[in-house]
Formats: structure tokens, sequence, C-alpha cells
């Protein structure tokens, strides 16, 4: 691995830590009993115990339409990831994802722990990319992570871009546009000839 790239991972995981609560891509569920508490307890970082019994309650015993059990398979993956437990995450996310394909969140969320586990970082970029292909949800959080991929594999011209991108999809988010501080954007004139 190259300083580049140690670089870009210390930032990775500094930034994971500090947004990766508020800021992951759970997806809710239609209806009420567990798969709607685990929403809740993915979305607004529960206690960790607490949040992967009801989960797993939810997988185990209720009956759920295709979406929401990939949902909560999303769901408990968030729950993971915030443990730091990447891999157990990324098993939820490819499960999720042979339910539905399509789950935007699933690949976004795949994206994320991709990154933040270490490993393929084009992969990534890929996940990342399909999961806004897919229009999630919250696409600030995609570009956000996506832009900090590039930057690991030294893209910076992506990078910013992806910033900007989550800056404007956001507005109210401060941490891309504290991040696009850090760049600084250089005209060049065309050759004339």
């Amino acid at each position: 691995m190259t300083y580049g790239q140690t670089a870009g991972r210390a930032l990775a995981m500094a930034l994971f830590l500090g947004i990766a609560g508020p800021s992951l891509a759970a997806v809710s569920t239609i209806g009420g009993g567990l798969g709607r508490e685990c929403y809740l307890a993915a979305e607004f970082n529960h206690e960790r115990s607490m949040a992967l019994d009801v989960c797993n309650k939810a997988l185990a015993t209720e009956m759920m339409k295709r979406r929401d059990r990939a949902a909560t398979l999303v769901n408990r993956g968030i729950i993971y990831m915030q443990a730091r437990e990447f891999d157990k995450a990324l098993a939820d996310y490819d499960a999720a994802l042979r339910l539905e394909p399509r789950l935007a969140e699933a690949h976004v969320n795949r994206g994320i722990a991709i990154l933040y586990r270490g490993g393929d970082d084009r992969e990534a970029i890929a996940a990342l990319t399909r999961g806004l292909e897919l229009k999630p949800n919250r696409p600030e959080v995609a570009y956000f992570t996506r832009a900090i991929a590039h930057e690991v594999v030294g893209d910076a011209q992506a990078a910013y871009f992806d910033y900007q991108a989550a800056a404007t999809a956001a507005p109210n988010w401060e941490q891309p546009v504290e991040q696009l501080k850090r760049f600084k954007v250089q005209r060049r004139q065309a050759a004339s000839g």
C-alpha cells in the first residue's frame, strides 16, 4: 500500500467513525412489527445487542414480503457496520441483494462496508456507483463515501466532484463542505493551436 493509499485509508476511517451513525443508509419497512423496530434501531443507532436481538427476531419469526426481508437484512448489516463487524455486514448486504438486486441502499451500504473493511477499493466504488444508479433515499451518503474511495485510489478530481455532489444533495450537511475546503481548483487554459 502506498503512502497515499495509507493516508486515504486513515481519512476514510476517521470520517467513518465521525459520521457512520447518522449517515448510513437505513431502509424503512412497510407496516409495524419487529422489522420496523429493526429499521428504527439501525436508523437511530440504538444499543447494539438490543438492536441485533430485534433484527434477528424479525428475520427468524416474522412473515415479511421479499423487499421488507431484504430491508431488514440491510438494517441489521448497518448495526454490524456500526460495531465495525464489516464481514457480517457484507454477508447481510449480499443476502439482501440476492432477494432484491435493485435495492439501492444494499449496494450503497455494501460499498461503504467494503471501503471501511479495506480491500478492493474499486469494488467499493462500483457498489456505490450502482447504488447511485438505483436512486437511493440518501444519495449524499453514496457520493460522500465514493469521494473518500476515490481519494483512497488517488483520483482527486473524481473525489472533488463527488464531495460537490454530496454537498448539493444535502446542503445542510457540513461534512462534504469541510472536505471540499481541502481542495484547490486550478483552471487550465486550452492550448491554442
